[in-house]
């Protein structure tokens, strides 16, 4: 048995990191570990609190973006670099005492050595590693250099981090990727081997179901039952390609769908009718820096397309709970009520909300981004596919694909919203099949040995 603690910026949210950590927590603990979360946002899960570990906070979010946009924010280098050397230390010793606290024998970092949205912990935790050589296993979800705005290192301390610390290379770390595009890069860039284990979900648990506690949801977030959910439950950043799903969903909208839908019914016996609204609910993570602009953008275009559009992040998170009497419900009671999923992400890791619309037992829309065509498609899962071309940019800066691939989309889509069989056909077979690859006890087999 190995006391083993999992280090990310946040934990217990709807973010694919958070929930994928929430997976490796489970299956470790099976195993017989006792597993220690560190992080600087616990939502509601039990750990240690390390606050300057949050990624949201001014100053890290600060040299983030002075670390791999622009240098804009401090008069020379060396002023950036006092303010990272400052941090860097203050997360240093706080390391160490978790470590030493909850005597850690195996640390499992999550992104802070890939993604590095805050660049004091990649150095902090490298260090604390290399001085004490615990045995690590680092978990790579997304790569710096894979971000969706771009990277440029702006300066020669930048430079010499990334080098070091952006993932370190010391021999007692293994290194984790969660598809072969990262492996294949990662290796190229900085010699570095790493396995992949791509990203699981509970297929063999109790479904998501209608209970006292979310009974209320459809008429929380102002719907009738008629109404039709076009769930997106992902993050609301640009590389999730939000505006793809207002189009799929603007198609469906139109007359002569929606007299289709009126003259078959719904899937499960609800009738259609000329109340009913089709409406795209948006149940993801929106804090992340460049989510202020893009959310504007996607409000403009959800105006400009004449839909209606939910943002419910502030009621949805990783679990349920109440605050101040107000009912937040989990990220699972939002698949319950959904009718459909779109996921038209340009660009994934690996991709938690595909796995959790097949787990949830739904149709669902996607893009073909990188890693979907390199890993998943060969499993021959049923989807309703926008292609992998992006078209152009409409003058809202928004990707827009061939619009003849939105309109057979639509078309497609309306089969699964109004015919009981084949929706089930398609539902379980991509169940099955997700189910046979991807499942809990695949990871299990995986973790033993790594773990030992």
């Amino acid at each position: 048995m190995k006391n083993i603690g999992i280090i990310h910026y946040k934990v217990g949210g709807t973010d694919g990191v958070s929930l994928e950590i929430n997976k490796w927590k489970r299956t470790l603990e099976e195993m017989g570990h006792r597993v220690h979360l560190c992080a600087g946002d616990l939502g509601t899960l039990d750990g240690t609190l390390i606050e300057e570990l949050y990624h949201h906070r001014p100053e890290v979010e600060r040299l983030n973006h002075n670390t791999f946009i622009e240098l804009r924010d401090y008069p020379d280098e060396k002023a950036y670099q006092v303010e990272l050397d400052q941090l860097t230390d203050v997360l240093r010793n706080k390391f160490l005492d978790f470590l030493e606290e909850k005597q850690i024998d195996l640390i499992i970092p999550n992104n802070v050595w890939s993604n590095s949205c805050s660049p004091p912990v990649s150095i902090a935790l490298g260090e604390v590693v290399d001085q004490t050589q615990i045995p690590t296993i680092a978990h790579h979800h997304d790569f710096y250099w894979e971000r969706f705005d771009g990277v440029a290192l702006t300066c020669a301390t930048a430079v010499e981090l990334a080098e070091k610390y952006m993932p370190p290379r010391f021999p007692w770390i293994q290194h984790v990727v969660i598809n072969s595009l990262a492996q294949q890069e990662l290796y190229k860039r900085k010699g570095i081997k790493a396995q992949v284990i791509p990203n699981v979900f509970d297929f063999d648990g109790d479904g998501w179901q209608v209970d006292d506690y979310n009974a209320d949801f459809r008429k929380r977030i102002g719907l009738q039952e008629n109404d039709l959910i076009i769930l997106q439950a992902t993050r609301i950043v640009p590389k999730k390609g939000i505006e793809l799903a207002v189009d799929f969903v603007a198609a469906l909208n139109q007359p002569r769908r929606r007299a289709y839908l009126k003259k078959h019914g719904l899937y499960d016996g609800r009738k259609f009718n000329g109340n009913s609204k089709i409406v795209l609910v948006l149940s993801g993570y929106a804090q992340d820096e460049i989510t202020g602009y893009y959310l504007q953008q996607l409000k403009n275009k959800v105006k400009r397309a004449g839909i209606e559009a939910l943002f419910i992040e502030n009621m949805v998170a990783g679990n349920r709970f109440s605050s101040d009497g107000y009912k937040i419900y989990s990220l699972w009671d939002t698949y319950v009520f959904a009718d459909f999923v779109t996921y038209p992400s340009l660009w994934e890791g690996w991709g938690n909300q595909l796995l959790e619309a097949l787990r949830a037992q739904l149709p669902l829309m996607l893009f073909e981004y990188p890693v979907y065509q390199a890993d998943i498609k060969s499993k021959d899962f049923q989807v309703i596919s926008l292609g992998s071309e992006i078209q152009h940019t409409d003058n809202l800066g928004l990707v827009q694909v061939d619009s003849r691939r939105i309109e057979q989309a639509a078309d497609q889509a309306l089969e699964m919203l109004s015919n009981p069989r084949s929706r089930q056909e398609t539902v379980e077979h991509n169940y099955q099949v997700a189910r046979q690859n991807y499942s809990l006890q695949a990871l299990r087999d995986t973790l033993e040995g790594l773990v030992g």
